[in-house]
């Protein structure tokens, strides 16, 4: 069986429908997941972070499953100027490649920003993006994007905007301070890590209160052993 399925989209831009391709769940079988929950996959072929943005063939505009069917006033007539308009008709609704992948995201980020979506929309594009740059071992652009997510996730909890989405306030604080610790920024990751930590007897998520614990001791022992400016510097 091949481990990609049809989905079919109806464009909320040109109204149109067109087909994108899919991984079958029984193939999604991570290997291994990392601290930031970032997940690995036997093959390109069944990692699901190529195919989490659909691009409409028409017209260009791409989106995720989170996107909202909402358009802020004056959003559709940004999106048909600056991404219809210049769309080269270009089909990403195949088996794709990472250059392929990578330029949905683009794309999917271009759109989300122009849409004005939420913040934890705009976050979980730039952290999967970090992500399938980080399983090229492109750490340059894997920083880079993490920090844009780490900037949106801060904006969602200031905001928010993950309310009602399937983003966890426990969740999004962790993520913040993993970010942090991910960036060089201990002393960050730490004050978020105590948030998590603070609500575990009000949240039914006790893993993530135990990954924060565990990161907040793992800070803790590299501060230990840090030569003396290396700690002035934390």
């Amino acid at each position: 069986m091949d481990p990609l399925y049809d989905r079919t989209v109806h464009c909320l831009v040109c109204h149109q429908s067109y087909t994108t391709k899919k991984v079958r769940s029984r193939f999604l079988r991570p290997i291994k997941h990392d601290t930031d929950f970032c997940s690995y996959y036997p093959s390109e072929e069944v990692n699901p972070l190529f195919y989490y943005v659909s691009v409409c063939p028409h017209c260009g505009f791409s989106v995720t499953e989170e996107f909202s069917s909402y358009f802020p006033p004056n959003a559709l007539e940004a999106i048909q100027t600056n991404i219809c308009q210049a769309w080269s008709g270009k089909n990403y609704g195949e088996k794709r490649t990472f250059q392929e992948a990578v330029n949905t995201y683009k794309l999917g980020i271009y759109c989300a920003t122009l849409k004005r979506e939420k913040h934890i929309v705009r976050a979980g594009l730039y952290m999967r993006l970090a992500w399938l740059y980080r399983t090229y071992e492109n750490t340059d652009q894997e920083e880079r994007f993490m920090r844009l997510a780490l900037e949106e996730y801060i904006s969602s909890y200031s905001n928010d905007d993950f309310q009602g989405t399937h983003m966890s306030e426990v969740r999004l604080l962790y993520l913040i301070g993993e970010l942090y610790r991910r960036l060089g920024q201990p002393k960050q990751a730490i004050l978020y890590f105590s948030k998590v930590i603070a609500k575990k007897k009000e949240t039914i998520e006790k893993r993530i209160v135990q990954m924060a614990h565990e990161r907040w001791q793992e800070i803790r022992e590299q501060q230990k052993s840090a030569p003396p400016e290396e700690k002035s510097g934390m």
